[in-house]
């Protein structure tokens, strides 16, 4: 299995900058993707970005490409989510989450950090 912690998350005004982190411990020798979720009040679950085991691999949401860049460092089990010119309707609870993988999966992750609150003010 894989643990996973956010931070990072907070406050911000619109046009900001905001780094969120995951940190992964466990059963982390083994090749995994992490990506990156959000989700609204009122809104389902959504997509955000997702990176391979090597990082060589990325994949973003549409919402969020030329502002969001999703990257790890794998010495330090930790995979980052850079998240700039930030609107208000990027507010949300922003959630990591683990599968094993080689590739980039949008979907079946099966390990889930326990959320991270973004802000942005107008």
């Amino acid at each position: 299995q894989v643990q996973l912690v956010e931070s990072g998350g907070g406050l911000v005004q619109a046009g900001g900058s905001l780094r969120l982190s995951c940190a992964a411990s466990g059963r982390t020798s083994s090749n995994y993707a992490v990506g990156w979720f959000r989700q609204a009040p009122g809104k389902e679950r959504e997509f955000v970005a997702a990176i391979s085991w090597s990082g060589g691999l990325t994949d973003g949401a549409d919402s969020v490409k030329g502002r969001f860049t999703i990257s790890r460092e794998n010495a330090k089990q930790t995979v980052y989510l850079q998240m700039n010119s930030l609107k208000p309707e990027d507010t949300a609870v922003y959630y990591c989450a683990a599968r094993y993988s080689n590739y980039v999966p949008r979907y079946n992750y099966d390990y889930w950090g326990q959320g991270t609150q973004v802000t942005v003010s107008s």
